[in-house]
């Protein structure tokens, strides 16, 4: 998969959502309980400038501090840095002296500026380059006043916001990036102790940790002595997990959500995560490289019935890319998509010559409205259902549909790679509308991220005028930018899919795929 598809839906998977609940330890009383979360697939390597996937975020976000946090309301609180001084292409950081890296050897300035010199090393190669962090993102650090500037080349909206993603290696860790592979080497409250791959991951509270969130510290009697992650693929086992107290907390986005929703002794949170959507490829020769194409198969589909049967009737209808909380909030596609009208479709697709002939199908000189879609098999049966609805409803208009239901591996080399496809179902939800730019505009596969060929001028013309205003001063714009996405059907929103998370005994909080560690709290005994 290209870097910045790869990242963004790396992000898309996470936990994009803050959530609390309850959850059950497992020794016999509340204070240092071990807190057990499950996770649906192994972190892989550990080394935060070579993430993995999904899990390895949340894996991450308990060994390891960023310079700033996000707060319940979704505010900037302090990290690493207690103050910061926010410019149009630089921000300047304030650093707390009292932290600590796990193996004892203090937190400076020089260790910010060493991370970032590394992570936009080109030799690392990291994925998170042009999408996590900007491009040319440089730091500047002076040891003695205790603070690092970040700066890049041209004003970028949202500096301060992405060093939220920016996990911060200390110590033993950032001398030997090989003691990264299945360990941890950072200032969070908690430090890996032991690794079992695709088992678990146990994580040891750090007793003298007291620079959290808004100065939040790790010794609340409460506060679990360990945190273990436990690998567990299918959502019915962690289902059982749960309801026989063998977990904490667990997430849900099938249908065992019924299963772990209002039982006793289980708080259950339902929001939405992420938008589900579909891209149409535009390079030459496919057919959706015409809008009215586009624009025809858009009007031959009830996208709420779509969005109900992908969700088995339990999703939201989306109202942007960003998911919450987000820097600009507000409803990019009301009004940006066409109405459900078939004959509308039919008489378009006529208009753009393309005509019907043997067996209902249309062609267009000599070429047939072949539909070819892919999507992940992930998704489950509703996914499943929900693709075979679409095609159904191409089909009536002409067109001549062929669903394709791909394993990850085998995804990510059809998506990227051979780009034997013209439909895509492919949920792409960020934190960032910046986190965007890379797969919506730019350089084309496999040279870029680009993956649908999208050349959207509008959309460029105002990602490029925000992205040189600061913060939420870029908002109006960045609206626009979105809205301009579907106004051209180059990427069409369905749906917000619902995640239910689910807990027993405890509470938490969990925000884009990131623990707030010192939040955890042990709230009862196991029964």
């Amino acid at each position: 998969m290209n870097r910045a598809r790869a990242v963004a839906a790396c992000i898309a998977a996470s936990l994009l959502v803050a959530g609390c609940g309850n959850g059950s330890g497992q020794a016999g009383s509340a204070g240092g309980d071990a807190f057990s979360f499950a996770i649906k697939s192994d972190p892989g390597l550990l080394d935060p400038a070579q993430f993995q996937n999904t899990n390895t975020y949340t894996a991450l976000s308990l060994a390891y501090d960023t310079l700033v946090n996000i707060g319940p309301d979704g505010r900037i609180v302090s990290g690493l840095a207690e103050k910061w001084d926010v410019k149009p292409s630089s921000v300047t950081f304030t650093l707390r002296r009292d932290v600590t890296c796990a193996d004892g050897s203090p937190v400076k300035a020089s260790t910010i500026a060493a991370n970032v010199d590394h992570i936009t090393d080109p030799a690392t190669k990291s994925p998170a380059i042009g999408v996590v962090v900007p491009e040319g993102l440089t730091a500047k650090a002076d040891d003695r006043a205790g603070t690092v500037t970040l700066a890049t080349p041209e004003p970028f909206a949202f500096i301060l916001q992405s060093t939220r993603y920016l996990f911060m290696v200390c110590g033993q860790g950032l001398k030997d990036r090989s003691l990264l592979k299945s360990g941890t080497s950072g200032s969070g409250p908690f430090q890996l102790t032991a690794a079992r791959p695709n088992q678990s991951y146990t994580f040891t509270r750090r007793e003298n940790y007291t620079w959290g969130p808004d100065g939040a510290t790790a010794s609340d009697p409460a506060m679990p002595g360990s945190v273990v992650l436990k690998v567990v693929t299918s959502e019915s086992t962690a289902a059982n997990l749960l309801l026989s107290h063998q977990l904490n907390a667990a997430q849900f986005a099938g249908p065992d959500r019924a299963r772990v929703t209002n039982v006793p002794g289980i708080t259950a949170t339902t929001r939405p995560n992420g938008t589900q959507e579909f891209f149409f490829h535009q390079g030459t020769g496919h057919p959706g490289h015409d809008r009215a194409v586009r624009k025809a198969l858009l009007q031959a589909v009830d996208l709420r019935a779509l969005g109900a049967i992908a969700t088995g009737g339990t999703g939201q209808r989306p109202t942007g890319l960003v998911l919450q909380p987000s820097p600009c909030p507000g409803d990019t596609v009301t009004g940006h998509l066409p109405a459900f009208d078939p004959p509308a479709a039919e008489a378009a697709l006529d208009a753009a010559g393309w005509r019907r002939a043997g067996g209902g199908i249309r062609s267009k000189d000599g070429q047939r409205l072949t539909v070819r879609m892919i999507y992940g098999t992930s998704g489950g049966e509703t996914m499943s259902a929900a693709t075979e609805y679409l095609a159904d409803a191409w089909k009536k208009v002409g067109a001549d549909v062929r669903l394709r239901a791909l394993s990850d591996a085998a995804y990510d080399e059809v998506e990227a790679v051979t780009q034997d496809w013209d439909v895509d179902w492919a949920p792409l939800g960020v934190t960032l509308p910046t986190q965007l730019i890379g797969s919506l505009s730019g350089p084309f596969t496999p040279d870029g991220g680009n993956f649908a060929h999208l050349t959207n001028t509008e959309y460029e013309k105002l990602t490029a005028e925000a992205s040189k205003l600061p913060g939420a001063a870029g908002c109006a714009k960045w609206a626009r930018s979105e809205s301009a996405l579907f106004d051209s059907g180059d990427l069409i929103p369905v749906v917000d899919k619902p995640l239910t998370i689910a807990t027993h005994n405890a509470t938490f909080r969990i925000t884009a795929g990131l623990f707030d560690p010192t939040s955890i709290r042990m709230t009862g005994a196991q029964k």
